[in-house]
């Protein structure tokens, strides 16, 4: 094949488009240079289809006048540092091919140059290792091809094997990457975009799926893709706003400058980096890393209308990474158990303290938020033991539990403590060592010795047990039961305590919410403790909403 035509033309850029659209999770998954900036295969799967769809809707039949549209979809859906550095690099191999009606051999390798060319011109700081790296060998291996052969299969084919040759070699040219053994993710996503173009002009198909160079077959599926971003504090990320912006010259209200490329570039890099500013028929496309994205958008509205904004705070990106790195160590780590203890409660302090006596899984939830069948059942599952003891502490809660239990595909018990306090005391019941139905009976046995009560305030006024209550009322709870209300919560704290003690009473708890604090639950404390000489009183924080102080006696 000597030429390119218009149809070949649209038939590689929506190739390109299809194959990234396929593997952008895949991609994602290399994306691993420690600066949080989006998905890389999903950034540039959207940025080569905006541009694929505006070559589709246009009429013309001349390669020429077809890249002129999709230069501008392209700058007009990039996304991210990967999708502009694509579309700049498409932006270069467009205006190389804007005044030819077909493609020769020679002018298809000049326009894989040119766009190597606008690419490394549209970069800051360039670095090596990355998709730069990738365009700069294939256009180089097209360019030597070209003068060898007419074939532009022939120089399709050279870019492609060029670009992967390359691909595999970005782990030398960058630390990070071979730290985690994987490739460039943008390099990646080029290299795709290559292969397509040469199955397109070839005819040929090679396998759908994409292929891991050979040298980095050593990376696993279930790698933990963000290795490298872990050891990145998010304190340390200098610029933290990932800041993209898409405006259109000389237009509205704000418009009091000329636009000057320079001017506006030399500005952003002063207060910023992973600079990237395209302009192209009368609209700028700006991608920056900066403390001030404001700064960013009052300079832009200067010289022109803003059409889009989009803007990332790469802080808590990164603390995002970590905390699901986290959680997947948790995972992983998480020791095989003969019996699960699953419980329900809400709170921080509270998953910390029936985590701390033995718990193996807390599901969210509790009063106003009651789990679901389903959300018990996965608990169950994902346990991993061979039987499981569920905890619900509140009686909203019995019928989901005895459902999962029905569902569930190992023995389940199921301790029906009504409240957190129950709950924690049920736990003492428990032996590792004995059987299922010995731990439930030892462990319901254990209800009988506490007795709870639970402070928070009235939502309405009303009007039960003989008890005028307003709104906005501390009230007591013991046991379901409401026994003490008024405008002081320390009194009626304190109530609930005198309506809970007999003559075996040793110790009282105080759990305190998210709405009380450690200082107030150590005065209520010393309020409890004179009422008896003999009482013990301990003190923990719960976190959990909507009541103040739980409150246990035994």
């Amino acid at each position: 094949m000597e030429l390119i035509t218009n149809i070949e033309f649209g038939r590689m850029m929506n190739a390109a488009a299809q194959i990234l659209k396929k593997n952008a999770q895949h991609i994602n998954k290399l994306n691993v240079f420690p600066v949080p900036d989006g998905d890389t295969g999903t950034n540039m799967s959207l940025t080569m289809e905006s541009g694929a769809q505006y070559e589709r809707d246009s009429t013309e039949t001349s390669i020429g006048a077809l890249s002129t549209a999709l230069s501008k979809g392209l700058l007009m859906g990039a996304r991210g540092n990967s999708g502009v550095i694509l579309s700049q690099i498409m932006r270069g191999f467009t205006r190389y091919v804007a005044s030819f009606d077909n493609l020769d051999a020679v002018q298809f390798a000049g326009a894989l140059k040119a766009g190597a060319e606008s690419a490394y011109k549209s970069v800051m700081k360039p670095t090596e290792g990355t998709i730069l790296t990738v365009i700069r060998e294939a256009a180089s291996a097209a360019s030597d091809e070209a003068e060898e052969s007419k074939d532009v299969i022939d120089v399709a084919h050279a870019a492609w094997e060029a670009a992967s040759k390359a691909l595999a070699k970005t782990p030398d040219l960058l630390p990070v990457l071979k730290e985690v053994g994987v490739v460039d993710s943008g390099g990646q996503g080029l290299v795709l975009v290559l292969q397509s173009w040469y199955e397109v002009l070839s005819g040929k198909t090679s396998q759908d799926d994409l292929q891991t160079p050979p040298d980095m077959a050593q990376f696993d599926e279930q790698t933990n893709e963000f290795d490298a971003q872990v050891s990145l504090d998010p304190k340390d990320i200098k610029y933290g706003y990932c800041t993209t912006i898409l405006f259109e010259v000389g237009k509205g209200t704000t418009y009091d400058r000329k636009w000057n490329y320079d001017k506006y570039y030399d500005y952003l890099s002063n207060i910023g980096d992973s600079l990237l500013v395209i302009a192209d028929d009368g609209l700028v496309k700006t991608h920056v890393h900066t403390e001030d994205p404001g700064a960013v958008l009052s300079e832009a509205t200067h010289f022109g209308s803003i059409r889009s904004v989009k803007i990332d705070n790469m802080r808590d990106q990164q603390q995002a990474v970590i905390d699901r790195v986290a959680k997947q160590e948790a995972q992983a780590n998480k020791k095989a158990v003969d019996t699960a203890l699953i419980t329900i409660a809400s709170g921080h302090g509270l998953v910390e303290l029936f985590k701390s006596m033995g718990v193996t899984e807390v599901i969210t939830g509790g009063q106003t938020m009651n789990p679901s069948t389903k959300d018990i059942l996965n608990a169950i599952s994902s346990s991993g033991a061979k039987k499981a003891i569920i905890i619900p502490n509140n009686t909203n809660i019995f019928m989901a539990a005895s459902q999962a239990a029905k569902l569930a595909k190992i023995p389940v018990e199921i301790i029906k403590s009504k409240t957190i306090q129950q709950g924690l005391t049920s736990l003492l019941g428990f032996n590792p060592e004995d059987d299922l139905k010995t731990n439930a009976a030892n462990m319901a046995d254990q209800l009988s010795t506490v007795k709870s009560a639970e402070v928070t305030k009235a939502v309405r006024d009303t009007s039960i047990d003989g008890r005028v209550i307003k709104k906005g009322e501390f009230i007591a709870l013991v046991d379901g039961k409401i026994v003490a209300n008024g405008k002081k919560i320390r009194e009626v704290a304190v109530e609930s305590v005198k309506k809970m003690l007999d003559e075996d009473s040793e110790i009282v708890t105080i759990i305190f919410g998210s709405q009380s604090n450690q200082k107030e639950a150590q005065q209520l404390a010393k309020a409890v403790s004179k009422l008896s000489r003999d009482l013990e009183t301990e003190i923990h924080e719960g976190d959990q909403p909507l009541y103040p102080f739980l409150i246990s006696v035994e």
